[in-house]
């Protein structure tokens, strides 16, 4: 013969605290991945200062006339 259970009874668990606890650890965790996306971005994007400057050779010949 079958029970009839209540539907409180009956879930499995509530959400509540822990559930909550999930969803902003999974925010913050999110939020560090893009921060870290963000500057690793700009640091690749940034042009090093060594390769920036790139020194001309002295010209060796006499100024063209004309």
């Amino acid at each position: 013969m079958t029970k009839n259970i209540s539907e409180n009874k009956a879930r499995q668990g509530r959400w509540g605290w822990h559930g909550f606890q999930i969803l902003i650890a999974g925010l913050l965790l999110a939020l560090i991945a893009w921060g870290v996306a963000e500057i690793y971005g700009e640091l690749i994007k940034a042009p090093n200062s060594d390769e920036q400057h790139v020194p001309t050779p002295p010209s060796t010949g006499p100024a063209p006339s004309g």
